[in-house]
């Protein structure tokens, strides 16, 4: 089986359990498949039928906004209506050397081709100019997506102004966490809700979609030793390029503590982190976990995705939570 064939079972895996959303990234570099999240995307489009799929981050910056709302117009087509983009900035440089863009230009690249993807989302003969593009004068951008809008997320990691802008613009804000503790974000949480809320935004459109790493097995202690080897094979080199020691078996067992940031253990364990991150955040819409990290044994992938679906009816059945699924 192929690294792509292995996706697309995991996403019809997924389909078939009742998960609600299957992300895939966008990464410009040898140890990664998608650099071009919408063909996989419409590639599992066309095997499933509930699931919602979206981009991890399109990396706007480096993306012609045109062409990236084209494709996932295709996306929603072929999915009849479930199809999602995440944007954002890009995490790494790679994108930039490649497209011949310049880093200096990180920010006024990712606010000027925001502003033309939005506008590209309302439809109709554009008009629009900018620093970074081409203007356009009346052109009609196709196809037309069978979503009536089709949502578009900002994504963020740590930047209070990617926070600020995301709800200034009423947008869903996916914001990702890979060290740390959850709590410890709240603070730019609620600068995303009073951006929101101070320009007129209402409460439900400001959603919230926590993406953290995470991996479920039988017991805590089977989960930890079964993803602690993949986990320190890709953060590992990460951290010798920084100058930093590799993840230690100690470490990796305090970042998987109650607050910690990555979500690993047992069904019970994950559904009490599930609700402690919704707690400590004020609310949220979605919890998406990365498991695909590094060289995992594709039946212990596929095993944690069906333990990860388990959890679903208890979380439907909790009042005090306000997942979407």
């Amino acid at each position: 089986m192929t690294p792509v064939e292995g996706l697309l079972e995991e996403i019809e895996l997924a389909d078939s359990l009742g998960i609600h959303v299957y992300g895939i990234g966008e990464h410009h570099s040898d140890e990664f498949l998608d650099s071009a999240p919408a063909v996989l995307l419409s590639a599992a489009a066309a095997r499933t039928r509930r699931i919602r799929l979206t981009s991890a981050i399109s990396v706007l910056s480096a993306s012609d906004p045109v062409r990236l709302f084209e494709d996932f117009a295709t996306v929603d087509l072929v999915s009849r209506g479930r199809a999602e983009i995440v944007v954002g900035r890009g995490a790494y440089a790679e994108a930039f050397s490649l497209f011949g863009l310049d880093l200096r230009e990180y920010d006024s690249l990712f606010e000027s081709k925001l502003d033309l993807l939005l506008r590209l989302r309302r439809g109709g003969p554009i008009q629009w100019s900018g620093r970074h593009r081409p203007s356009l004068d009346g052109q009609r951008v196709t196809p037309k997506p069978e979503q009536e809008l089709l949502p578009i997320w900002v994504g963020a990691t740590g930047s209070p102004e990617s926070f600020a802008r995301a709800g200034a613009l009423g947008l869903p804000l996916a914001f990702g966490i890979i060290g740390g503790n959850f709590a410890s974000f709240r603070p730019l949480i609620d600068l995303y809700r009073d951006a929101g809320r101070r320009a007129g935004h209402a409460q439900n459109d400001l959603k919230v979609a926590v993406h953290a790493i995470g991996y479920l097995a039988d017991e805590k202690p089977a989960a930890e030793e079964e993803f602690f080897p993949a986990y320190k094979a890709v953060f590992g080199p990460i951290a010798r390029k920084m100058g930093r020691p590799e993840p230690s078996r100690q470490f990796f067992s305090q970042a998987t503590g109650p607050d910690a940031a990555l979500v690993v253990g047992d069904p019970d364990e994950v559904l009490r982190k599930f609700r402690h991150i919704n707690e400590v955040l004020g609310g949220v819409s979605r919890i998406c976990l990365q498991m695909s990290v590094g060289p995992l044994a594709r039946p212990l992938r596929l095993k944690s995705i069906e333990l990860l679906a388990s959890i679903s009816p208890r979380l439907a059945d909790d009042e005090t939570l306000m997942f979407e699924g």
